[in-house]
């Protein structure tokens, strides 16, 4: 359905923040998002709705942290297939009575585990992880995976591959929270590279989180420099977040992912969301903005910075900074 919907249209908006809008529904801080699924479906299910109200025309399933080896946190683990397909049912429900079409997509996080050698989790062991949430999220009906916030390439391909072993297409995005790279090093270009090569690629390869919209806008120009094939995510943080108590508060107004949105279209993103810190109200700013944007320039550097603020992590060597400021580029 997602290829359908890329064909079709110039571009589409993906939903906003899960863990932040849970929050401020009551989850706290040491609590499953997941076990929600089971005992606030109606809560879940109305976050969805509010995203669809806003015009998303992609939602992610509550299961990001839906892997046995993040939910044994909690000792949950033995209910990964289970919490992730009540996760797929809510958001499928949801989807099939918008009156539009609304594209399911399964959110799969990494699984927070170092890769051998540096821990002692295998590739291979990963993919039989990923695949097990994998099977229910197949089972409550997503249409497509959302490989997201991802770091390492061993942890994409295994993810990658759990997804081609049950037969559902993907997208894969990074965080590029780390001078302009992923904290394992991997640069917003050869993300591109890296997965296309990927058996099978993925429908759709990005950038999501990270630190803040002006950085991400920097990678989507990084990763749409040379063309490419694959049609590429833009799903920022709403701001930067500073905490006030127990309350993490986001910077970005909905005046200004709306500028973001303009942005990230300009610089070659297909598909548009929030991430972090992004609420409805955010995201039907986005909608308005998408709807009514007219192609302007590719951006640069400081087009960007003007309108969303300094980078908060640019990259740190003088030549990639200095390629940056030229060429618009953040690898």
């Amino acid at each position: 359905m997602l290829a359908e919907r890329l064909a079709a249209v110039p571009a589409l908006l993906a939903d906003g923040a899960t863990g932040t809008n849970l929050f401020d529904a009551g989850l706290t801080s040491g609590d499953s998002p997941e076990l929600w699924n089971d005992r606030h479906p109606d809560r879940i299910a109305a976050l969805h709705q509010s995203f669809v109200d806003a015009g998303a025309d992609i939602i992610l399933t509550n299961s990001f942290g839906g892997t046995s080896r993040r939910l044994m946190l909690h000792h949950l683990q033995d209910r990964t297939v289970e919490l992730n397909r009540i996760a797929a049912e809510i958001a499928r429900e949801v989807a099939d009575r918008a009156g539009r079409p609304v594209i399911v997509a399964g959110s799969v996080g990494p699984t927070g585990d170092l890769f051998a050698p540096l821990g002692a989790l295998t590739e291979a062991e990963a993919v039989e992880v990923f695949a097990e949430q994998m099977q229910g999220l197949k089972a409550g009906g997503v249409d497509v995976i959302w490989i997201e916030t991802m770091s390492a390439p061993e942890e994409m391909r295994a993810a990658a591959t759990a997804a081609g072993r049950l037969g559902l297409p993907y997208t894969l995005t990074a965080s590029f929270d780390t001078a302009g790279k992923t904290m394992m090093g991997l640069a917003p270009a050869a993300l591109v590279e890296f997965a296309t090569a990927l058996v099978p690629p993925p429908l759709a390869v990005g950038a999501n989180c990270g630190v803040g919209a002006a950085d991400l806008v920097m990678s989507v120009l990084a990763m749409t420099a040379d063309l490419p094939s694959v049609p590429i995510v833009a799903k920022a943080n709403a701001g930067i977040p500073t905490v006030h108590g127990t309350h993490t508060h986001y910077s970005g107004t909905p005046e200004t992912m709306a500028e973001y949105t303009a942005l990230a279209l300009n610089a070659g993103a297909r598909i548009i969301g929030g991430c972090c810190g992004t609420s409805p109200a955010h995201l039907l700013a986005m909608r308005h903005a998408l709807d009514r944007h007219a192609a302007g320039p590719r951006p640069d550097l400081a087009m960007v910075e003007a309108a969303l603020g300094a980078l908060v992590a640019p990259p740190s060597t003088a030549e990639p900074g200095r390629r940056v400021r030229r060429r618009g580029r953040s690898e």
